[in-house]
C-alpha cells in the first residue's frame, strides 16, 4: 500500500479541508462508473478511498502518522508500552495479521461503501420560489442529473439537507441565496412594500390596493393618513421554514406579516380650478385663530409606527 498522503497527493501537514478537497477531486477522476474499462482506475479509486478513510479521522490519522502501515495495531503497541505484555508475533507479522480495510466495505463489483463528507451546491432562487418552494436539477459528480426540492420559507444562507444514495454521490446540502425583489423587502418572515396613495385619498381617506405574494388585497386608510404611515396585514408574509412544506397558503398562522407603507403622491400638474381650491384651503387655515384649534386638531403623533393591523 502506498503512503496515504502520497495517494491523495497532499503533504503530511495538510489540513482537513485540503484532504477532503483532494479526495473529492480524485474520486471524481477515478470513480468506477466513469472508468468502466480501466481496472487501474478502479484500483486507484480503492486506494484513495482507503487513504481518505484513515486520514479524515483525527484518531486514525494520529495512529497512522506514528505507526505507518501498522496503525491498526496502535492500541496494542501502546498497551505494550504501558507494560501490558505484548509480542510482535501476536500480530502475525507486519502485515500477516492485518485484516484488509477492503473486507469491511467491498462487495458486488467492488463498490466502496464509505460515504464522502456532504458536499454543498449553491442555488439561487427568487422570492416567489422561496415563498412557494421550488425544484432544481443538479449535475452530479458522476454525470447524472438529480432533481431536488427546495422547501418554502428558505432565506439567504439557508442550508437544505438532501438525502441521496451512494450511486448519486451521497448526501449533500443546498446553500440557498434569494434574489432581491424589485418590490418587496424581506426581514425574516416579514415582508415590506411601499403603496402609493393619491393626495385626495390621504386627506379624505380611501381604499388602496396592496400587492402580496398571493395576489392583491384592499386596504382602507383613514382620513388624514400621513406620508410614511405603516399598516400591518397579518399573515401575508413568508412561511416559516418546515412549517408549510405542502402548501404555504394553508398555513397562515405560521407565516409572517406584510407591512404596507403609504407613500403619498402629489400631482405633477394642477388645473387652475385645483390651484384655486388649494389657495382657498390655505387661506382658510391661515384665518383660523390659534386659540380656536382644539387639541384633537394637533399633530397626529407617530402615525408611521408599525403595528397597526388592517384586515
Amino acid at each position: 500500500m502506498a503512503d496515504y498522503y502520497d495517494a491523495l497527493g497532499v503533504p503530511r501537514g495538510a489540513s482537513e479541508k485540503d484532504i477532503r478537497a483532494a479526495f473529492r477531486r480524485l474520486a471524481r477522476q477515478h470513480h468506477p462508473d466513469v472508468n468502466d474499462s480501466d481496472p487501474a482506475s478502479e484500483e486507484k479509486f480503492k486506494e484513495i478511498n482507503e487513504a481518505y478513510t484513515v486520514l479524515s479521522d483525527a484518531d486514525s490519522r494520529r495512529k497512522y502518522d506514528r505507526y505507518g502501515d501498522d496503525w491498526k495495531h496502535a492500541d496494542q503497541f501502546e498497551q505494550a508500552g504501558r507494560g501490558g505484555g505484548f509480542s510482535f508475533s501476536n500480530m502475525g507479522g507486519r502485515r500477516g495479521g492485518r485484516s484488509s480495510i477492503f473486507d469491511q466495505f467491498f462487495g458486488g463489483r467492488g463498490g466502496y461503501e464509505v460515504r464522502p463528507p456532504p458536499a454543498e451546491f449553491r442555488v439561487e432562487i427568487t422570492l416567489e420560489e422561496a415563498f412557494n418552494g421550488a425544484a432544481r436539477r443538479l449535475q452530479m459528480q458522476d454525470g447524472r442529473r438529480l432533481e431536488v426540492k427546495i422547501p418554502p420559507g428558505v432565506d439567504n444562507g439557508s442550508r437544505v439537507h438532501i438525502s441521496a444514495d451512494l450511486a448519486q454521490g451521497g448526501d449533500f446540502y443546498l446553500l440557498v441565496s434569494v434574489k432581491d425583489h424589485p418590490r418587496f423587502r424581506r426581514q425574516g418572515k416579514d415582508l415590506f412594500v411601499d403603496v402609493e396613495a393619491h393626495l385626495d385619498d390621504a386627506v379624505l381617506g380611501g381604499e388602496l390596493t396592496v400587492p402580496t405574494l398571493t395576489g392583491r388585497l384592499a386596504l382602507t386608510i383613514p382620513q388624514g393618513t400621513q406620508n410614511g404611515r405603516r399598516f400591518r396585514l397579518a399573515g401575508q408574509g413568508m412561511p416559516a421554514l418546515n412549517n408549510s412544506a405542502n402548501n404555504p397558503r394553508s398555513d397562515v398562522g405560521h407565516r409572517g406579516d406584510l407591512f404596507a407603507t403609504v407613500k403619498v403622491k402629489l400631482p405633477s400638474e394642477f388645473t387652475e380650478e385645483e390651484l384655486d381650491l388649494f389657495k382657498r384651503f390655505r387661506a382658510k387655515r391661515m384665518e383660523t385663530p390659534a386659540s380656536s384649534v382644539s387639541k384633537d386638531d394637533g399633530p397626529a403623533g407617530n402615525d408611521g409606527a408599525a403595528g397597526e393591523e388592517q384586515s
